[in-house]
């Protein structure tokens, strides 16, 4: 999956590498969706791209990613940490961050009790997190209704997203937390990929870990089960994640115009019609 992302990515990553003397002539493509991630030798470069559509705070969020890992892996949490200083580099115009390769088994299922204690773990180690972080999953929502107002129903969404209430104890969160986001690594699960965090109840997270990846019923179930402690209505959130998520496809869709027939079919499912 090549395109202009893409290749202005990798020219960032490199340039970034070259200067931090890293092997960055043979460098190789890992991902190139929301993110490109760049291999060079042991450093793996995460570079902004379909994000950059949808963001316009892209070295922030970026940023936080750094801070937080770099926070977690200060208390032992099962997180990937930074390689080097926990700061965005810049090249070519682009926020460049910097990671250790951590080889991984991909194919790896975690058990759902198994993923519910590893995300109260890492929301334990969360709670007095100090730095500042973005607004949040409503905001952007709103942002990119203003992006996609000549593709969305934009009045009809934010009307939808006023309606739902989101209760419980505050506090950072991961943001993206379903198990695609946890490396099974020779050391252990590691959570990774910070960049989604904002300050929130719990129920935002459980509701992509239980609701994520093609969980059925019965597996969501048991994965809310194992998270202790009480268990918040997951109603809302999945409610607001299903805005969030149809707004996101059409932001793809940006990037990817053959992906256009599945953001309206998206669409079509929460508000009855398409776009």
């Amino acid at each position: 999956m090549s395109d202009a992302f893409v290749a202005s990515a990798v020219a960032a990553a490199t340039e970034v590498g070259r200067r931090a003397g890293l092997p960055h002539d043979d460098p190789q493509v890992l991902a190139a969706r929301a993110n490109v991630l760049v291999r060079m030798g042991p450093v793996v470069a995460r570079v902004p791209a379909t994000t950059r559509i949808a963001r316009a705070d892209t070295a922030e969020r970026l940023a936080c990613d750094l801070a937080l890992s770099a926070f977690l892996a200060e208390r032992n949490a099962p997180v990937i940490p930074p390689w080097g200083e926990p700061e965005p580099h810049f090249a070519r115009g682009l926020p460049v961050t910097l990671w250790p390769f951590t080889r991984h088994d991909p194919k790896t299922v975690f058990g759902h009790a198994e993923i519910a204690r590893l995300l109260a773990r890492l929301h334990e180690a969360l709670r007095d997190y100090p730095g500042e972080l973005p607004a949040g999953p409503v905001a952007e929502l709103n942002s990119w209704l203003d992006l996609l107002a000549d593709e969305l129903p934009a009045d009809r969404l934010r009307a939808m997203a006023a309606e739902i209430v989101l209760t419980g104890p505050v506090q950072a969160l991961h943001g993206d937390a379903h198990a695609g986001n946890v490396l099974a690594t020779p050391d252990g699960p590691r959570w990774l990929d910070f960049e989604d965090t904002w300050r929130g109840p719990v129920g935002w997270d459980l509701a992509c870990l239980t609701h994520g990846r093609g969980l059925d019923g019965s597996a969501a179930a048991e994965t809310l089960a194992a998270y202790p402690g009480a268990k918040p209505d997951l109603a809302p959130f999945l409610a607001l994640r299903n805005l969030y998520a149809v707004c996101w496809r059409f932001v793809i869709a940006r990037r990817f115009p053959d992906r256009r027939d599945e953001a309206r079919a998206a669409l079509a499912k929460i508000v009855g019609g398409a776009a």
